[in-house]
């Protein structure tokens, strides 16, 4: 029922024109009652990636002009091994069978970097096989900086959460972060159904520091709005996405404190037990609800011993009230702890909370993500050439090969880095030690 709601609701959006403005302007008032949003009718249209997407208000519009939301999963293993787990054509093609638009793929800039001592020359071939199989599987593709090194490449330890001497979840982005982006965004600019995700899960600084950069545990932050503008200074007009602090749980800051720019979402990841429903409209809704800049949930889940499907329906429940877009954690097959939407990789059997993200998925009308907004014939999944570009596809032996270099052999396990601390998912645990 919320879904025919939320579908009338984005057939009379189109109905409001206004100028575009900042994706990230100040709110007009703190109703808790969604509102209409003012849609996609801007002119001119704004800039935008080849064959992507743009914002307007709260709206993310794709390029004929017409609201999207993004619905899928979370991918994590290219941030703690460098040739992934069983990422492959298999993989994605799984969770497009469960009407997923989108899929949100974590990295780690030590294995990107060649100045990296945990530099891997195979990375950066293996992450663009995995955007060139997901687009072909109709997915979207947020590609998260997931983990880093608080700016010191010459770490060799992928242990230890928020701590120095390790390539693992820190506080907030440093100075390799940025050449990281530079890389990235100037490998797949040509690309609109490529999304950057800035930095994941910022904690334990203040929004002054997350928006402008400053010192935390040491070492040099860099904040929000460097990264922003160093993905621009390529010349990279796609989706950025931003998440908030405490673990990226809490946007209210956005307020205040907004990235200064366009095509800007604001991600985040509620998790029971730490971030009570009540709190999500004070926390991250009324962005939506202003109708002042998209909100994805780029993580969510139950992460309690006994966890159920009952926090995913809330959540979903409350994102399609909002018109707000969302990605689940994980698509990994684990227990609740982590938490898993899979108990598998040979069939990909959902757990209880991943039968609640596969009912929703599956609910939504679904239109495979090469197909939004190409009436006119225009780019679909992989851009203008974007996600072409010298990429191998999928071998034989489930792992993905790049051109020139050694195809994967199912990915490596987990390196064994410590869990999550009071903040959102836990990946950043052993695959071998985690709980079933």
């Amino acid at each position: 029922m919320l879904r025919s709601l939320t579908l009338g609701i984005l057939g009379l959006i189109l109905l409001y024109g206004c100028d575009s403005g900042d994706s990230s302007g100040g709110p007009t008032g703190q109703s808790s009652t969604p509102g209409v949003l003012r849609g996609c009718a801007v002119d001119p249209q704004p800039l935008t990636a080849p064959g992507g997407y743009y914002t307007n208000g709260a709206s993310v519009c794709a390029v004929d002009g017409t609201a999207h939301l993004f619905h899928g999963v979370d991918r994590p293993s290219m941030e703690w091994g460098s040739t992934g787990e069983n990422i492959g054509a298999d993989d994605f093609a799984a969770m497009a069978s469960w009407h997923a638009n989108v899929v949100r793929i974590a990295l780690n800039q030590d294995f990107w970097l060649s100045g990296a001592a945990l530099y891997d020359p195979q990375y950066q071939g293996r992450v663009a096989a995995a955007v060139k199989a997901a687009e072909a599987a109709g997915l979207d593709v947020i590609l998260d900086l997931h983990w880093s090194d608080q700016g010191n490449l010459s770490v060799t330890k992928l242990q230890g959460q928020d701590q120095p001497g390790t390539s693992n979840q820190q506080q907030m982005a440093d100075v390799n972060s940025k050449q990281f982006w530079t890389e990235v965004a100037t490998t797949y600019q040509g690309d609109g159904h490529v999304l950057f995700e800035l930095y994941n899960e910022p904690n334990t600084i203040s929004w002054t520091v997350w928006l402008n950069g400053g010192s935390a545990s040491g070492y040099q932050v860099v904040g929000m709005q460097e990264l922003y503008d160093t993905v621009r200074a390529t010349g990279a007009n796609n989706l950025v996405i931003a998440g908030g602090l405490s673990y990226s749980f809490d946007l209210s800051g956005v307020r205040s404190t907004p990235i200064k720019g366009y095509n800007v979402l604001y991600a985040t990841h509620p998790y029971k037990p730490q971030d009570a429903e009540s709190r999500w409209e004070s926390a991250f809704g009324y962005l939506a609800t202003n109708d002042t800049a998209p909100v994805i949930a780029t993580e969510f889940g139950d992460g309690t011993d006994k966890c159920t499907g009952a926090w995913d329906s809330d959540l979903i429940k409350f994102a399609d009230q909002h018109q707000i877009s969302w990605t689940a954690w994980a698509w990994y097959p684990s227990g609740c702890n982590f938490p898993a939407l899979i108990s598998d990789w040979d069939e990909h059997t959902p757990t209880v909370q991943g039968q609640a993200v596969q009912a929703a998925l599956l609910a939504y009308p679904y239109a495979p993500a090469g197909s939004v907004g190409t009436a006119d014939g225009g780019v679909g999944a992989g851009g203008e050439g974007g996600g072409e570009s010298g990429i191998g596809m999928t071998g034989s032996d489930g792992g993905l090969s790049s051109t020139g270099g050694a195809s994967s052999t199912g990915g490596a396990s987990s390196t064994g880095g410590a869990s999550s601390t009071g903040g959102g998912s836990a990946d950043a645990g052993a695959a071998g030690a985690l709980t079933q």
